[in-house]
């Protein structure tokens, strides 16, 4: 199952398993984040529902993007301005794509447990 997801401004097509960087999120390595805002989702090739599915999604690091240079140059008038900047970024791995499996599986252990009693 894949989705489109939306976050920094940028959408990203991921799938359980893979690598994305994506623009600053808070978190420390090794903490749990859920990507709320999903576009579309699918299952080869049909579009599913996007409503209530969720990607779920595991920070890897936190680090800076490549240098982009900046240069500034006003002709004739002996002005150049050269800066570096790198833009903060967070690398993720997908955990899950999807919801309704996850909330199916929490309730049969509570449905589990009220006939046991």
């Amino acid at each position: 199952m894949f989705a489109v997801v939306r976050t920094g401004g940028k959408q990203y097509r991921v799938a359980a398993g893979d690598k994305i960087a994506v623009e600053k999120l808070s978190g420390e390595a090794g903490d749990k984040v859920t990507l709320g805002d999903v576009l579309l989702a699918g299952d080869g090739g049909e579009i599913k529902d996007a409503a209530g599915v969720v990607v779920s999604a595991e920070i890897i690091a936190q680090a800076k993007s490549e240098k982009v240079i900046v240069f500034k140059k006003r002709r004739r008038h002996n002005y150049r301005r050269r800066n570096g900047h790198r833009q903060q970024m967070t690398l993720l791995r997908i955990l899950a794509v999807g919801g309704e499996e996850k909330k199916a599986k929490k309730a049969a252990p509570k449905a589990a447990e009220a006939a046991a009693e």
